[in-house]
């Protein structure tokens, strides 16, 4: 769960562990608080892409810092989700009386903890660092 921008958002994570110990999201359940939502389209469509935006760090992308200067440069050394990776994204809007608060960015906080409980329920490995990585 996390709060920012005036909206709470809320998530749970379906995983499984594929070859190699990579993780793989299937499913991602989210409950959004932003107050009225004047087009709740708009709030799904956003949430879904915080889910994505926040992915690519949880599951693949590290920066490197090697003499003060990051190693990576571009997309070929540092990772985003890949459209086949995608997981399905459920967007519940919570009917609400609060005062309306943003939707582009509270949803991408919370995806790489609700991915590392999950995991933790399905193996027992508390991982603490991003990316997550089991192997």
């Amino acid at each position: 769960m996390h709060e920012s921008f005036g909206s709470i958002v809320a998530q749970v994570a379906e995983v499984s562990v594929e070859e190699k110990g990579r993780i793989r999201v299937h499913r991602v359940t989210c409950a959004v608080d932003c107050g009225l939502a004047v087009n709740p389209l708009a709030v799904e469509a956003q949430v879904q892409g915080s889910v994505a935006f926040g992915l690519g760090p949880a599951l693949k992308s590290a920066l490197t810092i090697k003499e003060g200067r990051v190693q990576e440069s571009n997309f070929h050394d540092y990772e985003v989700l890949r459209l086949d990776e995608m997981p399905e994204v459920a967007v519940h809007v919570v009917p609400s009386g609060a005062k309306m608060g943003g939707v582009g960015e509270p949803a991408t906080a919370p995806i790489a903890p609700a991915v590392a409980n999950a995991v933790f329920a399905l193996t027992g490995k508390r991982l603490r660092s991003l990316p997550l990585r089991l192997a």
